[in-house]
């Protein structure tokens, strides 16, 4: 006669506890790219060379809106462009930030110790605006 033993499998949950926060991606807003598109219609009409920069420009900001990611990690602002780090900004390095027009947000503003940014809002301006304030208070 064979015995057959068999073994007790014991399986515990297991946690990990992790000092960083986690990252914060935000999502893409198409507000802007939209509202100057619509805004250029008419003004091609009135003034075409005036009104086709804008709508290339609408279109520019519209395929940066698809195409960039923005993460607020522990340490810092990434942008990435598909999976490619394209930008890595320290919140160590800020010194200031502002979104402008609250009610109509389009334009984000940070101060590093070495230079100053001026981003159009392509993200979600409420994400943003938490993020920002989670991650460097001012």
């Amino acid at each position: 006669m064979k015995k057959s033993h068999q073994l007790l499998k014991l399986e515990l949950p297991v946690t990990t506890v992790s000092s960083a926060p986690e990252s914060i991606e935000l999502n893409p807003s198409y507000r802007l790219p939209v509202g100057l598109a619509i805004a250029a219609l008419p003004t091609l009409f009135l003034q075409v060379w005036f009104g086709a920069v804008l709508l290339l420009f609408a279109g520019f900001l519209l395929w940066q809106a698809a195409t960039l990611r923005l993460f607020f990690t522990g340490t810092a602002l990434e942008i990435y462009r598909g999976a490619k780090l394209i930008r890595h900004f320290p919140y160590t390095d800020w010194q200031n930030w502002r979104i402008f027009w609250p009610l109509v947000p389009v334009l984000f503003y940070f101060k590093e110790v070495n230079s100053i940014h001026f981003l159009p809002i392509l993200f979600d301006p409420k994400g943003l605006q938490a993020a920002l304030e989670g991650r460097c208070p001012r």
